[in-house]
């Protein structure tokens, strides 16, 4: 599960070109937006894209879910591990 956290981090940083952060600065259980990553919802839609592309998992913007699928580095594993079982 640790290599999909860093894979998703690194996911993460090259789709959205944060180029002042490592891989090693995201904590996997911080929040991605607001306080935390401060990602917006442009960032929402870029990342669902590159889960999407890289993964074959399909995130329903319209999903009463989703929000708690991007929380964060850690559900975001957890969710997609569980589409792919």
């Amino acid at each position: 599960m640790q290599q999909l956290h860093n894979e998703l981090k690194r996911l993460i940083i090259d789709a959205l070109n944060l180029e002042d952060i490592q891989v090693e600065d995201i904590d996997s259980d911080a929040p991605l937006f607001g306080d935390g990553l401060g990602l917006d919802s442009i960032d929402a839609l870029e990342l669902g894209l590159a889960v999407k592309k890289k993964y074959h998992v399909v995130i329903d913007a319209d999903d009463t879910q989703t929000r708690e699928h991007f929380a964060s580095v850690a559900n975001l594993a957890n969710y997609i591990a569980s589409q792919q079982a």
